[in-house]
């Protein structure tokens, strides 16, 4: 599934900032395999309102003398500007990364982003005071307006803060989910596990055609956005945990006795794929089919290799470019049980 017009697509972007050789300051992105900032004035698959904001934050912080943080010294404040955006309703988010509890002379910065952006609707800083290259810290605070942005894929309406995962190609992702949908193949009485379900954008969309939709994510902040949406979409018919899946999953087949069952899994884990007991404890609820949205062909090909070891054939595949102008590929798989191939 390709983008017709793939630039300009991202809804999320982040921004090391920094200063260069010659001291200057600087936001942009990282020199392959170093931390060297390379100033970036136009980026052709980023918001293009991105730039007049990292003009702005970066004014604003030369103006007040702020100082960027420098992870060798641990000192300075400013560490990553991120900007998230929803492509459907305008909304624009921006949120910076601090090393500290408090941004000086933050009314300026407030001031000066609206006057430069007037659909710029939260303004947030991240509290990052630790040694990391972790970009986001725990704690994340709204100075201006609300603590997330709305967007809408289809006909559902999301609420996304700083640390909630959200595609970050709307367009493709709106044909992704459309896939994984129909690979789930609902009739309106099936019970469905949505398995590392960020803010519930696929629990939303598989609520809509079946009985009983749970999810699970370990971000708490995104299973309170996902409860919130179900909510904003009025939908009653999901239930969301918050926990690693690979320690809720478990033990709620085992708190069951065993008799937990599903009739479809949908799986969207990160790049390291799933978490073998995960896997394991997957094939004991038995579902019928399994829908796995992979952002990572190594990891997936090691996860479909455990479930054809155990019961299930691969049926469907269908490569998505979520991510244009890079060698990344969002997929979704439809694999079933041995024993109903004849689906």
């Amino acid at each position: 599934m390709g983008m017709d017009v793939p630039y300009y697509y991202r809804n999320k972007s982040q921004y090391p900032v920094g200063y260069d050789k010659e001291g200057n300051l600087v936001a942009g992105f990282y020199a392959g395999r170093t931390h060297q900032i390379i100033s970036c004035r136009n980026c052709a698959i980023a918001d293009p309102a991105s730039q007049l904001i990292i003009d702005t934050v970066l004014d604003f912080m030369k103006q007040y003398g702020i100082r960027a943080y420098d992870e060798t010294t641990g000192k300075g404040i400013v560490r990553h500007i991120l900007i998230r955006s929803g492509k459907s309703t305008g909304q624009i988010m921006v949120c910076l990364v601090i090393n500290g509890t408090r941004l000086p002379h933050k009314e300026a910065l407030i001031e000066a982003l609206l006057e430069a952006n007037p659909q710029i609707v939260s303004i947030c800083i991240n509290i990052n005071d630790k040694n990391t290259n972790v970009i986001l810290g725990r704690e994340t605070e709204a100075i201006y307006g609300q603590d997330y942005i709305e967007d809408c894929i289809g006909s559902l309406r999301y609420r996304i803060s700083a640390q909630s995962f959200y595609q970050v190609n709307p367009i493709q992702t709106k044909k992704l989910y459309d896939k994984a949908l129909e690979y789930a193949d609902l009739h309106g009485d099936e019970t469905v596990w949505d398995l590392y379900c960020g803010i519930g954008t696929i629990s939303l969309f598989l609520s809509q055609k079946a009985d009983k939709v749970y999810g699970v994510e370990i971000v708490e902040q995104a299973v309170k956005n996902a409860r919130e949406n179900a909510a904003l979409n009025e939908i009653s018919n999901v239930e969301f945990f918050a926990g690693a899946a690979e320690e809720v999953v478990p033990a709620k087949y085992r708190e069951s006795g065993g008799t937990l069952r599903s009739d479809v899994v949908v799986l969207d884990p990160p790049r390291k794929g799933c978490d073998e007991k995960l896997l394991q404890t997957v094939i004991q609820m038995e579902p019928k089919r399994i829908v796995y949205v992979s952002c990572d062909p190594a990891t997936l090909a090691r996860d479909l290799k455990y479930f054809g070891e155990n019961g299930y054939v691969l049926k469907r595949i269908c490569p998505c470019d979520m991510f244009g102008h890079s060698y990344h590929v969002e997929t979704v798989c439809l694999l079933s049980k041995r024993s109903i191939m004849s689906m």
